[in-house]
């Protein structure tokens, strides 16, 4: 993808699944610029409800082992990491940063400042509120305004902003990592709830401290592009691409 644009930030977006964060060390590792980590209560009106019902983990605990893995291989500072999956609140982006994401994903709640009524039929052109529709009857039926998506992130920023006060945190960048600023609620009133362990969800691991708990971008991840095939590809395809004549090539190709 690089190869294609040089200039493009590239991200993966992976599902919350045990697991994860092995596959999030190995896209840090691919020289990716950002991993998103993907709760399962996410998915577009046109997903089958089995999947959105069904499929995944919560964002926690992907964002969790993400994190702890992306740490204990060094390779936090170099990418950044992004969640989404039904975050509705300021605390929800609070507790994110904590476990370690840099950046948040927002979609549902969103659509519903704009006047989406959940009909689950996005991928239908029968949109009832004209938002996910091209048919000119229906789309005379929305009355969303850009200003309300701005006042609702706006109240989601003040959230935050009163939750750092609180926890005497001033910058944003300043809490991402702190795992140490969150601490498991003791249930014990309930049979299934009273036997939640979550302390490896809180765990923080021992690293030096040089290590970086959130991105930093201080590792160069252009790779050896100058170099790439693709360059060569180019040039030698030049008269195909321009006069569609045939062209020949031979070339070593190492992966």
């Amino acid at each position: 993808l690089h190869n294609a644009n040089p200039d493009a930030r590239v991200s993966v977006k992976l599902v919350a699944e045990a697991g994860v964060g092995t596959i999030a060390a190995g896209v840090s590792k691919a020289r990716a610029e950002g991993v998103l980590i993907a709760g399962h209560d996410g998915g577009t009106g046109a997903s089958p409800q089995t999947s959105i019902k069904h499929a995944g983990l919560p964002w926690e605990l992907g964002l969790s082992e993400t994190q702890q893995i992306l740490i204990l291989n060094d390779l936090r500072g170099r990418i950044r990491v992004q969640v989404d999956g039904q975050l509705k609140t300021g605390r929800d982006v609070v507790i994110g940063g904590i476990l370690g994401a840099d950046e948040f994903g927002f979609s549902t709640t969103a659509l519903i400042t704009m006047g989406c009524i959940l009909m689950r039929k996005c991928h239908l052109n029968t949109c009832s509120v004209g938002i996910a529709t091209q048919n000119p009857s229906l789309r005379e039926k929305f009355d969303g305004k850009a200003d309300y998506v701005v006042n609702f992130f706006r109240f989601i920023a003040e959230e935050v902003r009163e939750i750092m006060a609180q926890l005497g945190i001033r910058k944003f960048a300043d809490l991402i990592g702190k795992v140490e600023l969150l601490e498991g609620e003791e249930v014990v009133d309930h049979w299934k709830a009273s036997g939640l362990d979550v302390s490896k969800i809180l765990f923080k691991p021992d690293v030096d401290d040089k290590v970086a708990l959130r991105n930093i971008c201080t590792q160069d991840l252009s790779g050896d592009l100058d170099n790439a095939l693709d360059h060569k590809l180019i040039e030698t395809s030049q008269l195909a691409l321009e006069k569609k004549t045939q062209v020949y090539g031979d070339f070593t190709i190492l992966n």
